[in-house]
């Protein structure tokens, strides 16, 4: 005879709050006032193309900063 499988799962959960963190990244890019300029230019480069070179590194970031504090543990951040 076999045992049945059980319904619960050991504690892995994905509701941590350190994945609110993980909206910046979407919604800032999604306000055009902030890079609806063509000045302050970085090397000659207008705000528009800088600033998207600018979200990536706050994705890249955000998603770093989410997988550190997701992989501790994962309970800290409830």
């Amino acid at each position: 005879m076999t045992t049945p499988p059980s319904d619960q799962r050991p504690g892995r959960s994905d509701r941590s709050r350190w994945n609110w963190l993980l909206l910046l990244p979407v919604v800032i890019p999604l306000i055009p006032a902030l890079y609806n300029h063509e000045n302050p230019r970085l090397l000659g480069f207008p705000l528009f193309y800088w600033l998207q070179l600018a979200f990536i590194v706050l994705g890249v970031g955000c998603t770093a900063i989410v997988y550190r504090m997701g992989s501790r543990g994962g309970r800290d951040g409830r």
